[in-house]
């Protein structure tokens, strides 16, 4: 039986009640505004947005931020000073750690690039469990095993989604992950869902992140073929989005293809903020290196232009910084800011945001402190997970390198 027509006739009649009772009723004003509420919310209607009965913006979609609560206000504009305190080191004694998922329970899964290994790190103690060894990564330069993703359902297939260089191209991976088996045989054999990613010895793109909308996200590089970056046809210098089965995710801005930004040279950094807009981070060539608050179809220059242009074709970044101070990798979004881990850099950059903008200057942290930054991850809170990446072959490792560090933001 269809309700909705009775729905709407009892919130027409509530309301009716409503105003009757009070504009003839005065003394009795109280006790009518209390009947006619509880009225209204016996029908089910809403007096909240004016829409129709049980409609608008009451309830949650499946796009909803997981960290958000339906009637969650936009973010107010952080203060244009924050301040970042290492609270503690995690781990120690990590070979070229890359990709940073964090588990349920609070433990770390960290890829090794160069091992092509994945290994939990205990949250509280730091040891460290070797999971496995992923077969058909071939490191070399920038590539090997990179970005690492939990399946949006992992608590019921506890599935772990790997980028990766193979001997052929870069490609995405999925394993089953299972907890009960030795260590060192606790992955699956990988499920390639998505392949023909091009490759190189640099510019092999490889972080991946599941947005807010259950898809995946995979930033990818130019492999040094700059061209590729403009040509639709081609994944290089792209941001794709699939579906968990690695087909082009429903909604894509150009038909049948996994595309969804273009005009990149090589994208490491993805976060969404709590109002569920993607940024991204990536290299520059000689002068600017990139912060982007990306648009489906967008186009964002390279190799056309580097940093911001006054060709509107192109979409501007919201920050630019010069190669020197950043080399961006992973970023995260944290406390009303993007922070953004720097390579050559070798700092933390926080970046306020107003929307889409940024709303005061770029806030550099951590300074040569603990030497080049990979990955940032939100830890909850006022809290990131950030690595280190100084035994990656263009770092001076120190003793203990690399590390997963515990820093509290503002």
């Amino acid at each position: 039986m269809d309700r909705e027509p009775l729905r709407r006739e009892r919130c027409k009649k509530s309301r009716t009640r409503r105003v009757e009772g009070t504009l003839i009723v005065q003394r009795r004003a109280v006790t009518a505004v209390m009947a006619a509420a509880a009225l209204l919310l016996t029908a089910g209607c809403s007096s909240d947005d004016g829409g129709s009965p049980g409609g608008g913006k009451s309830g949650t979609s499946s796009n909803a931020d997981p960290g958000s609560s339906p009637t969650r206000k936009a973010a107010e504009t952080p203060p244009a000073q924050g301040s970042v305190k290492v609270v503690r080191t995690v781990a120690e004694g990590l070979d070229t750690p890359w990709g940073l998922a964090p588990l349920p329970d609070g433990d770390l899964l960290v890829s090794s690039r160069d091992d092509a290994t994945i290994t939990r790190v205990d949250g509280e103690t730091g040891k460290k469990t070797e999971l496995g060894e992923v077969p058909g990564v071939s490191p070399a330069g920038e590539g090997g095993l990179m970005g690492l993703a939990l399946s949006p359902d992992y608590a019921s297939d506890h599935m772990v989604y790997a980028y990766f260089t193979s001997a052929s191209d870069n490609r995405i991976v999925r394993m089953l992950y299972d907890e009960q088996r030795p260590s060192g045989d606790q992955l699956g054999a990988p499920d390639t869902i998505f392949k023909g990613i091009p490759k190189g010895y640099i510019h092999n793109g490889g972080r991946i992140a599941f947005g807010p909308d259950k898809m995946l996200y995979a930033g990818t590089g130019e492999s040094g073929d700059t061209g590729l970056s403009q040509k639709k046809d081609s994944t290089g210098g792209k941001i794709l989005r699939l579906t968990p089965e690695g087909e082009p995710a429903p909604g894509n801005p150009f038909p049948d293809s996994a595309v969804y930004s273009y005009g990149h040279r090589n994208v490491q950094g993805l976060a969404w903020d709590s109002q569920q807009r993607l940024f991204a981070a990536e290299f520059g060539q000689d002068t600017w290196d990139e912060l982007n608050a990306i648009k489906p179809g967008g186009n964002y220059g390279w190799p056309e232009v580097e940093g911001k242009s006054d060709d509107s074709a192109y979409h501007n970044p919201l920050a630019q910084w010069g190669t020197d101070d950043a080399s961006p990798s992973g970023i995260a979004y944290a406390e009303g800011s993007v922070w953004m881990a720097g390579l050559k850099g070798q700092r933390l950059w926080r970046v306020p945001l107003n929307g889409t903008e940024a709303s005061a200057d770029p806030q550099a942290f951590l300074e040569g402190e603990y030497g080049r930054l990979r990955t940032v991850v939100p830890a909850g809170g006022d809290k990131l997970w950030l690595t280190t990446s100084n035994t990656d072959g263009r770092g001076s490792p120190k003793d203990g390198d690399d590390r997963i560090l515990e820093v509290q933001v503002s």
